[in-house]
């Protein structure tokens, strides 16, 4: 199996400006790996960083050292390094992201919100909808709700939004960012089935999942967290 990202040797250190500048190391030697068809999942308590690593990966939060090299356009390319609009074009079509938190541009209906990756990459509109409206349905969000603004919906609503949202597109890389915190049994079944369908695919994945069930059912590997942890190295 081809190595879609390879992470290796990551630190990151935040600074507390509104604390007289503290220097806060949160991770050293940060290292993994991730195959096409492979679902890796990221391991260890809350606050011990497996989000932030999400955060580095996806460009979002800058890294003191080390590299975060993907698999893009048949070549390698280290987002650690890479300038806003190369990680901008990364994301567009390698590199996917499902975070716990739905972010949407107010007035704008769910089904549009779920349809807007498929558009942005040229499919045409009446056709993206129809896709974001079969991922909706077997979300079992009603479809009632398909057109209304998401801001009002419960955390579970629009939770499953931003799972259509983020498994709608056919990205080789997919990050996962506890995608079924906020759901029913039902509904976290179906993403498990989800899940296992990106694989089969040949899609890689790197999650986070605080379900011990739903860790089990997808995980091919499970990276220790705590053993990139500053607090670790510290203590």
């Amino acid at each position: 199996m081809a190595t879609l990202l390879n992470v290796s040797d990551l630190e990151k250190t935040f600074t507390m400006h509104l604390r007289g500048g503290l220097a806060l190391p949160v991770m050293r030697g940060a290292s993994l790996s991730l195959a096409e068809g492979e679902c890796v999942v990221l391991g260890g308590p809350s606050g011990i960083g497996k989000s932030s690593i999400l955060k580095m990966i996806y460009g979002n939060y800058g890294v003191d050292s080390g590299s975060i090299a993907i698999l893009h356009d048949g070549m390698m390319h280290d987002i650690a390094t890479a300038a806003p609009r190369q990680v901008l074009e990364i994301r567009r079509r390698t590199l996917g992201y499902v975070s716990q938190f739905l972010r949407t541009v107010p007035r704008v209906g769910a089904l549009d919100i779920v349809a807007e990756p498929l558009t942005a990459r040229g499919t045409p509109v009446e056709e993206a909808r129809s896709v974001a409206a079969g991922m909706l349905a077997r979300l079992n969000l009603p479809e009632a709700l398909w057109q209304l603004p998401p801001a009002t919906f419960s955390g579970g609503e629009q939770q499953r939004v931003n799972i259509a949202r983020g498994f709608i597109t056919d990205h080789p890389v997919l990050l996962l960012d506890e995608p079924t915190a906020s759901l029913d049994a039902a509904n976290r079944a179906v993403v498990v089935d989800m899940i296992r369908e990106k694989k089969a695919l040949g899609i890689a994945m790197l999650g986070i999942f605080h379900d011990e069930d739903v860790r089990a059912s997808v995980a091919d590997r499970i990276v220790d967290v705590g053993a990139f942890s500053a607090r670790r190295a510290a203590a």
